[in-house]
């Protein structure tokens, strides 16, 4: 399952309709949205692994960051506190507010959605992409290391996760696992 099916099956669709809601749009819109901005926020997350360090960080704020509680509660969810943290994780991938707004004029210009919806929306779907992953991950690192086709994370992320582009996340995967229990 890839990261948009993720968020389409989150709560029974229950994640995209309380997208939906929140900024005035269809559920068609909402798709529409998301089919745009959900690519920029993997290539920034590709971008980030592909650092030194990117992918412990990436991993250690899907296990610690409790952003799960953004696809299994939306509803409940206070929308500043996820705009504020969706900001904190756009600044990770992106590095700059620039950025966010040029992923935000290019999905407007795609979908016909008005830029100022999508830059208010950009924060909540990077906080809920986080969330997708870390409920694929069920909360434990080791399930990051799972085989493709496996259920774990690398499902969904495996072409972000290949640090040295030899065709293969595993030894990379299996390179942090191991510096995590061998500390």
């Amino acid at each position: 399952m890839d990261l948009l099916q993720a968020l389409m099956n989150a709560q029974g669709g229950g994640a995209v309709r309380q997208l939906s809601n929140q900024f005035g749009l269809g559920q068609d819109q909402t798709m529409a949205a998301l089919q745009q901005l959900l690519p920029a926020i993997a290539g920034g997350m590709q971008r980030n692994v592909s650092q030194e360090g990117g992918l412990e960080g990436l991993l250690g704020a899907l296990m610690n960051g409790n952003h799960q509680r953004y696809v299994d509660e939306p509803e409940a969810i206070d929308p500043e506190e996820v705009r504020q943290d969706g900001n904190g994780i756009l600044g990770h991938l992106f590095g700059s507010k620039d950025v966010s707004r040029q992923v935000a004029s290019h999905a407007a210009e795609r979908t016909g959605i008005g830029s100022d919806i999508l830059k208010q929306m950009l924060p909540v779907v990077a906080a809920m992409a986080m969330g997708a992953l870390s409920k694929q991950a069920g909360g434990n690192a080791m399930a990051a290391a799972a085989p493709q086709g496996g259920g774990g994370i690398l499902d969904m992320i495996t072409p972000m996760l290949d640090q040295d582009r030899d065709g293969s996340a595993a030894d990379d995967v299996l390179g942090f696992v191991s510096k995590m229990f061998l500390k």
